[in-house]
């Protein structure tokens, strides 16, 4: 690196040698991805098909009135983004999935990069680094389970001005806690201190996590038709991404991090920091009973981008307005910030933080199961047509 005086400290926290991959070095093409990864955390790198206009005002939680903040007013343009990635896919076809397949033998390699946005400088402000770690494993392995993958190995990067290593030890073993929950190996990673070009007491975080799944298995919702079901599984908050927005609203608000959540029993900060939910183990254990179909993360675009990627062209969904619980969190982030309806679904996950296709006979099946080791949701079905519209 140029920039500043780059000291890189290798770390591999695995009975292995660290391993450092050069992805620029690679000519390989089949089944690419490429996922624009905007200042919240948010996926971008898709062909994003837009909520029905008729239907882009109907309540979803708490109606706001007056004029409303937006993810663009926070300094973020989801539609730049898409642009920028429509651009891009004419560089390097194939783009648009939530992990990119590379073939071998009778398996697909699924890999899937990611950070965790500017719900960092949250982390800076709270102190708290011991579960950041987390969402930035989550962030890559639940992208790789929508194509039914197994997480194998999780490889970070960590970059900061001035090591402090009580605090990098701190973010490191949230990492190490994330991949214990997706049952994958921290391969190795990437430590590098960079005077100058980070703020005192600030650094950055990204990650790769490659899994494996068998090429017949391979969930990418071709087989996806009208009247089959959409499960939702509720998300743990905000988990990573529109925090932009996020510390928009709180800024306007006039609370502070260490008050009480506006309609809710802990702080704000305790809601905000909460990490991401790891979903691998619950996906990979539904998909092994057969039925799913298609599989969505619920990130950045929230249902309005992400739901319609998994859809062969032609269908769409129909979501079934107050049919699962939308967290505290989210009922005050609308109130505070005047934000519209439509605003909150193309930003934030709204308690439903990965989305299951699956066919009418599995849907009972999947929810039944999913009583014993968590919440899951039947929250709309497939319809002829595009986009996401709401009744």
């Amino acid at each position: 690196m140029s920039l500043g005086a780059c000291t890189d400290l290798s770390h591999s926290l695995a009975a292995v040698a660290s391993v450092k991959p050069n992805s620029r070095n690679c000519n390989c093409t089949p089944g690419i991805t490429y996922s624009l990864r905007n200042a919240t955390g948010g996926h971008n790198g898709v062909l994003s098909m837009p909520m029905s206009k008729k239907n882009e005002n109907r309540v979803v939680a708490v109606k706001a009135e007056g004029q409303g903040l937006t993810y663009k007013d926070a300094g973020v343009d989801i539609d730049a983004g898409s642009e920028l990635v429509r651009r891009i896919a004419k560089m390097a076809p194939g783009i648009g999935g939530f992990g990119g397949l590379f073939p071998l033998g009778d398996s697909y390699l699924v890999a899937g990069t990611d950070g965790v946005g500017t719900k960092l400088m949250l982390a800076f402000e709270t102190g708290i680094h011991d579960t950041i770690g987390i969402d930035l494993v989550a962030m890559s392995v639940n992208d790789i389970v929508t194509s039914g993958a197994k997480p194998l190995f999780f490889l970070d990067y960590f970059a900061t001005g001035h090591l402090d290593v009580d605090v990098a030890e701190q973010v490191i073993k949230g990492i190490v806690d994330g991949c214990k929950q997706s049952d994958c190996a921290l391969l190795g990673g990437e430590t590098a201190e960079m005077p100058g070009l980070y703020k005192e007491g600030e650094y950055d975080l990204s990650g790769c996590a490659v899994g494996i799944v068998k090429k017949e298995d391979v969930i990418n919702g071709k087989n996806i038709t009208v009247g089959d079901i959409i499960i939702g599984l509720p998300s743990s908050g905000v988990h990573s991404n529109g925090f932009s927005l996020v510390r928009r609203v709180l800024a306007q608000s006039g609370l502070q991090l260490k008050d009480k959540l506006p309609g809710g029993d802990i702080t704000i900060a305790e809601a905000l920091m909460a990490p991401t939910t790891i979903y691998v183990k619950q996906v990979l254990d539904i998909v092994s009973k057969g039925g799913v179909k298609g599989i969505a993360h619920i990130t950045g675009g929230g249902f309005t981008d992400n739901i319609p990627r998994v859809f062969p062209e032609g269908l769409g969904a129909l979501i079934y307005e107050n049919s699962w619980d939308i967290p505290t969190v989210f009922k005050w982030l609308q109130e505070a910030g005047k934000i519209e309806d439509a605003e909150m679904m193309r930003t934030f996950n709204m308690g439903i933080g990965m989305v299951l296709v699956v066919s009418p006979e599995a849907a009972n099946g999947v929810v039944a199961n999913l009583v014993e080791t968590g919440k899951a949701y039947r929250i709309g079905e497939v319809i002829s047509g595009n986009g996401v519209t709401y009744s």
